[in-house]
C-alpha cells in the first residue's frame, strides 16, 4: 500500500512538472494608446512573431488603452515586476532621472524620420537605452509614432494664437519651455484623461501626432489643428531588467528577433497611420485642418529656437551636438 501511495506522489509530481515546464512564460505588455494606433498595432504584431518564433513557450499578453495601468503607475509597475513590458513615450524617462531621454522632445531637432533614425538606430540611441539599465530596466527598441502638431478651438497660425492657452503636455520640462516659448500654458496631465479635459474646458488644446488625436476622438472636441510638425513623439519598448535576464537564452532570442521584426513594421505603418488618421479627421468635419506656409512654419522654428539655449544643460550639451552633427540642426541659425 505504502509503495502505491509512494509510486502515485511521484507520477503526480513527473505530471506536475510535465505541467509546469510546458505552461507558457506570460509577458504582460501594457501601454496607454488605442489598439488601433501604431504603437497599438506594433504591439500585437510582436505578440503574435513571439507566441510563433518561440513555438509557445512565450506568450504575450497585451493591454492597450491603460487597461492596466495609467500614464504615472506603468513604470513603477515595471520596475516592481507588476508588468513585464512597456512602451511609453520618450518623455517618460525624464521624471525617472534619465533627462537625456528629453533630447528627442526639442522642438524641430528632427525634419523628418530619416534623421531621426540616425539617431534612434545608431550609436546614440543604443547608448541612450543603456541608460536605462541602473534603474532594472532593459531597452530592446525605438518605435516611431510620429510628429505632433497643434489643436485648439480656435485658429492657429501663428506661435501668438497659442498665447494664453492651456495645452496638455506630457510630463517634460523641456516641453513646458516649448509651450512657454509661444507664450502657452504647459498642463501635465495622463494621456488618458485628456479627452475630457479638452471637453470640459479644463484645458484648451494639446500637441499629438494625428493618429493619437484621432483614435482617441479629440478631434471631436477641438475645432482647429494645424499641422505644425513641431516635435517627434516616439516610444521605446522597455522591460524589467531582471525579468529579461532570468529568461531561457533560446527564448529570450527569439523574441530579440520578434522584437526586430514588430520595430521594422511599427515604423513602416507610423507614417501610413497618421495619414489615414489625418484623412478621418478630415472627413468627420467636426475640425478644420490648416496646413501653414513656409514662412508660419518659420515662426514657429524661431519662436522656438530658444528652448534648445535655455534647456541644453539639462539633457547635456554634448548630446544636443551628437545629435544636430546628425540631423543638421542649428537653433543659432534659423
Amino acid at each position: 500500500m505504502m509503495v502505491r501511495t509512494i509510486f502515485a506522489g511521484l507520477v503526480a509530481a513527473t505530471f506536475s512538472m510535465m505541467a509546469m515546464a510546458q505552461a507558457p512564460i506570460v509577458i504582460k505588455f501594457s501601454h496607454v494608446v488605442a489598439a488601433d494606433t501604431p504603437k497599438g498595432k506594433a504591439s500585437e504584431f510582436f505578440a503574435k512573431r513571439a507566441g510563433e518564433l518561440t513555438k509557445g513557450k512565450a506568450k504575450v499578453e497585451v493591454y492597450p488603452n491603460s487597461a492596466l495601468y495609467k500614464d504615472k503607475e506603468e513604470m513603477e509597475a515595471l520596475q516592481l515586476g507588476a508588468v513585464q513590458m512597456l512602451a511609453p513615450s520618450l518623455a517618460k524617462f525624464g521624471p525617472l532621472g534619465v533627462k537625456e531621454f528629453e533630447a528627442f522632445d526639442f522642438p524641430y531637432i528632427f525634419d523628418d524620420t530619416a534623421e531621426l533614425h540616425r539617431v534612434t538606430q545608431g550609436a546614440i540611441g543604443a547608448a541612450m537605452l543603456a541608460k536605462l539599465e541602473p534603474k532594472g530596466i532593459k531597452g530592446l527598441a525605438f518605435w516611431d509614432n510620429g510628429f505632433k502638431s497643434f489643436s485648439a478651438n480656435t485658429p492657429i497660425k501663428t506661435p501668438a494664437d497659442l498665447k494664453g492657452k492651456k495645452l496638455r503636455i506630457q510630463s517634460s520640462k523641456v516641453l513646458e519651455e516649448e509651450i512657454r516659448s509661444v507664450g502657452g500654458l504647459p498642463q501635465v496631465m495622463a494621456f488618458s484623461e485628456v479627452y475630457q479635459a479638452l471637453q470640459t474646458g479644463v484645458v484648451d488644446g494639446t500637441e499629438n501626432p494625428i493618429s493619437n488625436l484621432y483614435t482617441q476622438k479629440m478631434h471631436e472636441v477641438q475645432k482647429h489643428l494645424t499641422l505644425t510638425n513641431h516635435g517627434y513623439l516616439g516610444y521605446a519598448v522597455i522591460v524589467n531588467k531582471k525579468f529579461w535576464e532570468s529568461l531561457p537564452a533560446d527564448v529570450r532570442g527569439q523574441l530579440e528577433l520578434a522584437m526586430k521584426e514588430a520595430t521594422v513594421y511599427a515604423n513602416k505603418i507610423a507614417q501610413e497611420e497618421n495619414d489615414m488618421a489625418l484623412e478621418g479627421v478630415k472627413k468627420s468635419g467636426k475640425t478644420t485642418v490648416y496646413v501653414p506656409t513656409k514662412e508660419e512654419k518659420l515662426a514657429f522654428k524661431k519662436a522656438m529656437a530658444p528652448v534648445h539655449i535655455k534647456m541644453a544643460d539639462r539633457v547635456g550639451k554634448d548630446l544636443l551636438q551628437s545629435i544636430y552633427k546628425e540631423t543638421g540642426f542649428d537653433p543659432n541659425h534659423l
